[in-house]
């Protein structure tokens, strides 16, 4: 076995500063151990102590009669680095740290981070302020968590991995109380060695484990994260991800609109929907969502039926499902007349949706042969069992009849407990119906049910082109036409436009481009032109001297220097005008795409791809981009208007994806706002043009 899996199912394990007293926390490791019944060895190390709850306790790491797989290390930040040289020199495997005082203590606590991590050498290490690990699969328990005082464990097949210690704890008991069982609880916290990354590949290897959540605080080592998540994907664990910090402002880029559409949060969006994982929007889908998608069910398509005790709550949940776009249609007429045959009487309304069985009585045999009919209904994609007040005096009534029933489809069934019944939703949660005390969460859970099913991984890339790289480009921010050459070099067609310096020149290119042309001020220090009065649109080749000179003692005023240059340029018109922009931050590169004009950051209409690795954006994730925009239906010929050549913009986004990839780290900035897309045939135009760039 590799250090990880040793670390996560030692067959021995020595606990450095254990303590006599169960009730302290240096005493819970070794009676957490005993309690569940480890079976490997156990060596509490003491120098005070002789014996600990039976066991021999060693005065020293030099003293253990073998050398132990994993290390418990329960001493202060100030002695701990010295354990843990002891542990590696003799060998072991992996150590856990369980003290604070680190890198979230300041410099001085990043110092012994540092120390730390030099002293384990090639031993992996699990903290430092980490509450440890529980493998439930296994019944081994390595922690001082006073969250774990419970006598046993439900063993599922869903395995925690969080950046805090406090919410697995947190997560463990409100499983254990919904009847949800769990495989692995890992509190990788400070993370110097063992990340998310390194969880995420060993959960995905793990046999106990069917599906990964996670609680992040942020991605250390986002190109390790990427390739663990896409593995989980491609091996079929889909991962739930919860990310704190969704309220922080995101990065504000200097000069272009990107970095304020984009920001911090937009990013984790896009890394998570570009592996294939689900994020939680709250705390509450980091079990609701992963409960469903361990019973392994497969959600065919966005029709539920609705079986309920108590219409009100059944209006509730069809309410909830509505909004998030799941259907509520009523039964097709051989369903319908299947459960119109279960009537006695004429009390129950079973043709209908929600099928409602109130006032016909809760019969158990109606129950099933409600369930039956509506599993093996073709009008059905999923099941949602409603849970009335019988769920209080009766908790075992759905439970016994929807379990005598799921083996008669893969279809997923749901249940809403709607009154205080946590017995009953316990027991449905066990019998594999995940139960929920929130109509949202059915929500939710079927949701993710459905992104799983849905999502679409990256396609392949293109190859960079790093030809078009290789001309000498200068450091620092690009005048518009500069940058709009550099978009050329990568196939982004640009506006026809004439640098000039004088009113004669300008109406001299005015003449030479025809018909009517924009008027702008040219300079690499201000970008936001129109703020001062620098662009002037439509004008003629009689009216642009004019311009020209009122234009320049504007800029004056408001800047207090005239511009030296100015930019006649081609007037397009008959587009829709789009962002494309770059961003970057500590996730990546992101390519940028929106509304565009004087008004994108008002409606904020955005959609972001990370780069990956090696070379830009495959057409098939630059497409997905386009039709992820809300304003997508006005390229598609919404209500009369010409299609837009989508086509062209596609290619526009592939090769500004491409330049990106080809400069790297060169290229701080870059955006094409507006990006006029013409009508089919007649392509793109770059308006105007940011880039930024650092010395090569």
């Amino acid at each position: 076995m590799n250090a990880i899996s040793t670390l996560l199912k030692p067959r021995s394990v020595a606990i450095i500063g254990a303590s006599g007293d169960p009730a302290k926390t240096a005493g819970r490791p070794v009676a957490y151990l005993m309690k569940h019944a480890f079976s490997g060895d156990i060596y509490p190390v003491n120098p005070k102590l002789d014996r600990i709850a039976g066991l021999a306790c060693y005065p020293d790491i030099a003293s253990l009669p073998a050398v132990p797989d994993v290390a418990v290390v329960l001493l202060g930040a100030q002695r701990a680095h010295l354990a843990v040289r002891e542990l590696a020199a003799l060998g072991t495997q992996a150590a856990i740290v369980l003290a604070s005082g680190y890198t979230e203590a300041g410099e001085e606590g990043a110092l012994r981070q540092r120390q730390l991590l030099e002293a384990a050498g090639p031993m992996r290490l699990l903290g430092p302020n980490t509450i440890g690990l529980v493998n439930l699969s296994d019944n081994i328990v390595l922690s001082a968590s006073g969250a774990l005082e419970m006598d046993e464990f439900r063993a599922g097949s869903i395995g925690v991995v969080s950046q805090s210690g406090g919410i697995l704890g947190a997560l463990l008991s409100r499983a254990s109380a919904r009847g949800i069982g769990l495989s692995k609880l890992i509190s990788t916290s400070n993370e110097v060695d063992l990340e998310l990354a390194d969880f995420i590949d060993a959960l995905v290897d793990d046999d106990a484990t069917r599906v990964i959540s996670l609680y992040v605080e942020t991605v250390r080592n986002p190109a390790r994260f990427r390739a663990a998540a896409l593995r989980a994907a491609a091996a079929g664990k889909p991962i739930v991800a919860f990310k704190i910090g969704r309220s922080e402002a995101g990065a504000q880029a200097a000069v272009s609109h990107t970095g304020a559409l984009a920001g911090a949060d937009r990013m984790y969006d896009a890394l998570f929907r570009q592996t294939g994982v689900i994020r939680a929007q709250t705390f509450g889908d980091l079990l609701d969502i992963p409960v469903a998608l361990a019973t392994g069910r497969v959600l065919r398509g966005s029709r539920v039926a609705v079986l309920t005790s108590t219409g009100g709550a059944g209006t509730l949940v069809s309410d909830s499902l509505g909004v998030a776009g799941f259907e509520t249609p009523p039964p097709d007429a051989q369903t319908a007349a299947a459960l119109r045959a279960l009537q006695t009487g004429e009390e129950a309304a079973l043709d209908r949706n929600p099928i409602d069985v109130t006032l016909a009585g809760l019969d158990p045999e109606l129950l099933r042969g409600a369930i039956r009919a509506l599993l093996a209904s073709p009008s059905y994609d999923a099941l949602a069992l409603i849970v009335g007040s019988s769920g209080v005096g009766r908790p075992e009534l759905m439970a016994g009849a929807v379990a005598d029933c799921l083996h008669l489809s893969d279809k997923p069934v749901i249940a809403y407990v709607s009154p205080h019944a946590p017995e009953a939703a316990a027991l449905l949660t066990r019998a594999g119906v995940p139960a929920f005390v929130e109509a949202e969460s059915c929500t939710s859970a079927l949701a993710g049910m459905r992104f799983v099913q849905t999502r679409t991984l990256p396609d392949a890339s293109p190859a960079p082109a790093t030809g078009a790289a290789e001309a000498v480009l200068p450091a620092g921010s690009l005048d518009e036409a500069e940058a709009k050459q550099l978009f050329a070099r990568f196939g982004v067609p640009c506006t026809r436009e004439v640098v000039v310096r004088s009113a004669a020149e300008a109406e001299q290119a005015a003449r030479e481009i025809g018909g009517r042309v924009v008027l702008k001020i040219l300079s690499s220090d201000i970008t936001h032109k129109s703020d001062i009065g620098g662009v002037a649109v439509g004008l003629s080749a009689d009216d642009v001297a004019v311009r020209l000179a009122r234009m320049s003692d504007e800029v004056r005023a408001a800047t207090g220097s005239a511009p030296g240059r100015f930019l006649v340029q081609e007037m397009v018109a008959g587009g829709t005008e789009l962002l494309l922009g770059l961003h970057r931050d500590a996730l990546g590169t992101a390519i940028l795409l929106g509304m565009g004009g004087v008004t994108a950051e008002l409606f904020n209409d955005t959609t972001l791809r990370l780069l990956p690795p090696e070379g830009g954006i495959g057409r098939e994730d630059a497409l997905s981009m386009v039709r992820e925009l809300k304003t997508w239906p006005l390229l598609d010929g919404f209500r009369g208007r010409p299609k837009a050549d989508v086509d062209a913009l596609v290619s526009a986004i592939v090769g500004f994806s491409l330049m990106a990839a080809a400069l790297g780290d060169r290229l701080i900035e870059a955006e094409i706002n507006p990006l006029f897309v013409l009508p089919q045939g007649q392509g793109v135009r770059a308006a105007d043009g940011v880039a930024v760039l650092a010395a090569g």
